[in-house]
């Protein structure tokens, strides 16, 4: 019965690898473009302070006309969440852009719990969130197909939970990607790997709160870092793991993070990027930068190679950096 289990369970897990609402793909030019929406704050109370956001992602969208968005956390952060994600996602569904969620520290602090926010959002037009089939929000993997075979996957997106707060008393803070997700993360890797003939196909991963190599990559005075460094790193105070097997996998570039709102800077760590995103949010919280707005990302086809950037208001861009050629 315990083989019929774990047999029942692999075929599950296959099946939401593949289960993609949509196909997101390579242009004829061989790109994929990304925008990063990351600490919205959007407040149904306070719709004054939170059009701001509003105004920058209509304004971003307008002009980089991305292939996907992902927001990256601290989405709505009042009651009315569901109004409040109606008036967020819109911008994005009158367009017709695909796009995807992975939750912060603060999305769940209101009127509804992680798991009802993440189905009323994967139910919603254009979102290309999974089914929820599991108790709790899950990750999710999203692929991205070549330009020149539809059934090809030449990229992937890995979008994680981050999670909130320690629930350890002996270990105050932030939480941390847990071992069930690392395995996750592992085992969607050797698939894509195996079904690549062996050689890791190139994969970016989001998620709220940093990690503890960010404060790393810091402390070491030879990593470049490009951006705007404005407050410390709150990652978790405990290290549960994901980067030494992000770094085994082989797969993953770069990771895309939010959370610090001061924080916009990429840099490279092992030869992968860690980066910011820039804060989207209204005044509806901190944020001491001289704007709001998005990170752009364009993916390469066939390559292990992308560039990226901030985009603001009015047309200005800050930060525009080719990865690895800026960092190694």
């Amino acid at each position: 019965m315990y083989r019929i289990f774990l047999c029942l369970m692999a075929v599950l897990n296959f099946t939401a690898l593949f289960a993609q609402k949509s196909i997101l793909k390579f242009n004829a030019d061989g790109n994929f473009k990304i925008v990063q929406f990351t600490d919205t704050h959007y407040k149904v109370d306070d719709q004054a302070n939170s059009q701001i956001a509003l105004d920058r992602m209509n304004e971003v969208l307008d002009t980089e006309k991305p292939d996907f968005v992902i927001f990256t956390g601290d989405v709505v952060v009042s009651n009315e969440s569901f109004k409040g994600l109606d008036i967020v996602l819109e911008p994005c569904i009158k367009r017709n852009i695909p796009y995807a969620v992975v939750f912060g520290n603060h999305d769940d602090e209101y009127d509804h719990t992680r798991p009802e926010l993440y189905d009323y959002i994967a139910k919603k037009k254009g979102c290309l969130m999974p089914v929820r089939t599991t108790e709790m929000a899950p990750d999710y993997v999203l692929t991205v197909k070549s330009s020149k075979d539809k059934n090809k996957d030449a990229a992937v997106l890995y979008c994680i939970d981050s999670h909130s707060y320690t629930s350890i008393k002996s270990v105050p803070g932030y939480d941390w990607i847990k071992f069930d997700q690392i395995a996750w993360y592992r085992e969607q890797s050797r698939k894509f790997t195996k079904q690549n003939g062996g050689e890791p196909i190139p994969a970016l991963a989001f998620f709220h709160i940093a990690i503890p190599e960010y404060r790393d990559a810091v402390m070491e005075e030879k990593n470049r870092l490009f951006g705007v460094r404005g407050e410390g790193v709150a990652c978790p105070t405990t290290n549960s793991g994901f980067f030494t097997s992000v770094k085994e996998c082989g797969d993953i570039m770069g990771m895309f993070v939010g959370h610090d709102h001061d924080n916009d800077y990429a840099v490279a760590y092992k030869e992968v990027l860690l980066a910011y995103g820039r804060y989207t949010g209204g005044n509806t919280v901190y944020n001491d930068l001289s704007s709001n707005g998005a990170r752009v990302i364009v993916l390469k086809e066939g390559e292990r190679k992308f560039n990226t950037y901030i985009r603001l208001a009015n047309g200005e861009i800050e930060s525009f950096v080719f990865y690895p050629d800026n960092f190694f």
